[in-house]
């Protein structure tokens, strides 16, 4: 039985007119009642589907008798895979969105537009370097499938193993248009990244136009090379370079192991180490030929595993080294990737000295001339009080500094101490400051009535070795009020693990850094001034004719000597990328 239609008049007296007498709301309610049974007899159900957009799907097969037509058809099947990429609002026959359709279109041309990608049934070289790059873009930090890699595989070994397939117009079509896809989203992403722009990208373009992509696909069928075209896209910097080398190193030693999965339970019993043991032996860290399985072998091989991961080496197998144990080697290779996406997003020359401290490497670089010159390790932010990525550039630095304490610390951890005991001031080395700039006697204070509302003071720690900047203190420009600084707890510098300050970050070698910058100003210091300063406890400010550039990173993977090297997610900032980036 065909379903009632309803009747305009209905639709314009129940959703249009705001304005019914009492005689008409009846009406309303009985037309309302009427409307909600013809939903129930699916009428509403056929109204949701008169505006779902049909998709549009070309032909899969379109076999020629002769190889000579070929060409011919294959712009026919081009003509309709165009036409459903714009049906289909981007999105190409293996279900990904494409990439930049506007380009593809105008790559192609409205009139006749031809395989670009093979001629008379016979792929240019360039094909082939194209699905080499795809087969491989782990190895420069992509996913293959990102790339139309399950679809252009399948198809390439029909292709090349079924005659039929040859002659299908159909299938070299899909090929040729998935091809300039993958080819115009990977130049981007290895010019730009694939994480979008964030605030601290120093790339002054952040997008390839439409003709600068079809520029260079021209010249890479031309030139029948796609590998060279791509490859030139990538950044330059030797810690990219560097990182993608350990990639290689990376995969081609796991790239055959398998390993099984360790329970999260910690349990030091004999079934547990056996476990442990066994993993170890399954990634080449443990042999155990003609040896005796005792618990001396076992930290041995632990011992190994953490010195590889960048784990204290304490032999034991706790959570954090079966997490890692538990972690497969395409895990590992996509933590390496997020990195080379943060290379992506510095500019294509460095200064010529900059400084660069990597926060959950709890590292810090000066780099002069492309040389580091000057390493040290540092402390920075727990993940509460993250240290901030920024750029910026050092004015000055200051000996024998006064601290003047935060009033996110002040109110957080120093006025309750206070408020129990005023002597905590004079413990701390602090003195109490008005807003005249004048030292307060503490003691006639009425601490009782002071809180985030109402503290017209400031608390400063007077200068010394007790002051917890230390003897030290690097000012750079930003708005979070961070600097880098000595400490008065030097011993901390000892703990693998450094994430444990307010935010700013703590430099264990702060003497050296001084004195690097003092040796860049030769006309207004000699080499030894620092030194001399020091052994007078001179108090003072040395200002920076020539700032230098400060960068705050977030790396969790290097590459050293050809190995990668990872360090702790600290503040989450991977997990957040690795989403962006669909990794």
């Amino acid at each position: 039985m065909p379903l009632p239609l309803l009747s305009p008049k209905i639709f314009s007296t129940v959703f249009v007119n705001p304005y019914l007498y009492h005689s008409d709301l009846l009406q309303m309610k009985n037309k309302i009642f009427i409307i909600s049974l013809l939903c129930g007899s699916g009428v509403c159900l056929l109204l949701a589907c008169v505006n779902k957009k049909k998709h549009t799907a070309p032909k899969q097969k379109q076999i020629v008798a002769n190889i000579r037509q070929l060409d011919e058809v294959i712009t026919e099947s081009i003509t309709e895979r165009l036409s459903a990429l714009k049906d289909n609002d981007g999105e190409l026959e293996d279900s990904l969105q494409s990439f930049r359709p506007s380009a593809i279109q105008e790559f192609y041309g409205a009139d006749k537009p031809a395989g670009q990608w093979s001629k008379n049934g016979i792929t240019n070289p360039a094909a082939d370097s194209m699905l080499y790059m795809i087969q491989h873009a782990e190895d420069v930090g992509l996913l293959p499938a990102q790339y139309h890699e399950p679809a252009l595989t399948a198809a390439w070994e029909q292709i090349t193993n079924d005659a039929t397939a040859k002659k299908d117009a159909a299938l070299w079509a899909k090929v040729d248009v998935l091809m300039t896809d993958a080819f115009m989203k990977m130049a981007s992403d290895l010019r730009y990244g694939v994480a979008p722009r964030d605030s601290i990208t120093l790339k002054k373009d952040s997008a390839f136009t439409d003709e600068q992509l079809i520029t260079q696909l021209r010249q890479a069928l031309e030139e029948k090379n796609v590998a060279n075209i791509l490859h030139a896209l990538e950044p330059s910097h030797e810690g990219y370079i560097a990182l993608k080398e350990g990639i290689q190193s990376f995969k081609a030693k796991y790239e055959n192991y398998h390993w099984d999965t360790l329970p999260l339970n910690y349990t030091d019993t004999l079934g547990f180490r056996q476990l442990v043991i066994n993993r170890l032996v399954q990634s080449g860290h443990l042999d155990t030929t003609g040896r005796e399985l005792d618990s001396a072998l076992l930290k041995t091989g632990v011992k190994a595993f953490q010195k590889e991961f960048n784990i204290y080496p304490d032999g034991v197998a706790g959570k954090r080294t079966v997490m890692a144990m538990n972690r497969s080697m395409h895990d590992w290779i996509m933590q390496a990737a997020v990195n080379l996406d943060r290379w992506r997003k510095l500019p294509d020359t460095l200064p010529s000295r900059y400084i660069l401290v990597n926060v959950p490497g709890y590292n810090l670089k000066v780099v002069d001339s492309g040389e580091v010159v000057l390493e040290s390790r540092v402390i920075v932010g727990t993940p509460r009080t993250r240290t901030p990525l920024l750029n910026s550039y050092m004015t000055n630095f200051m000996m024998f500094p006064y601290w003047r304490v935060p009033y996110s610390i002040v109110f957080k951890e120093m006025l309750p101490a206070i408020k129990k005991n005023v002597g905590y001031l004079a413990s701390k080395n602090l003195e109490v400051i008005d807003k005249d700039g004048n030292a307060v006697d503490p003691y006639t204070i009425d601490w009782s009535k002071l809180g985030k509302g109402h503290f017209p003071y400031v608390l400063r720690q007077m200068d010394g070795i007790d002051n917890s900047l230390g003897i030290m203190k690097f000012n750079f420009r930003n708005k979070y009020s961070v600097y880098l600084h000595d400490t008065n707890n030097r011993g901390l510098f000892k703990n693998s693990m450094r994430a444990m300050s307010h935010g700013c970050v703590r430099v264990q070698q702060w003497d050296s850094l001084a004195q690097y910058l003092v040796r860049a100003d030769s006309l207004r210091h000699s080499g030894d001034s620092v030194r001399v300063w020091l052994a007078r406890q001179e108090k003072k400010q040395v200002d920076l004719p020539k700032h230098i550039p400060i960068y705050l990173r977030y790396f969790t993977a290097e590459g050293q000597n050809g190995n990668l090297v990872f360090y702790d997610d600290i503040y989450g900032e991977d997990k957040v990328l690795r989403k962006k980036m669909k990794l």
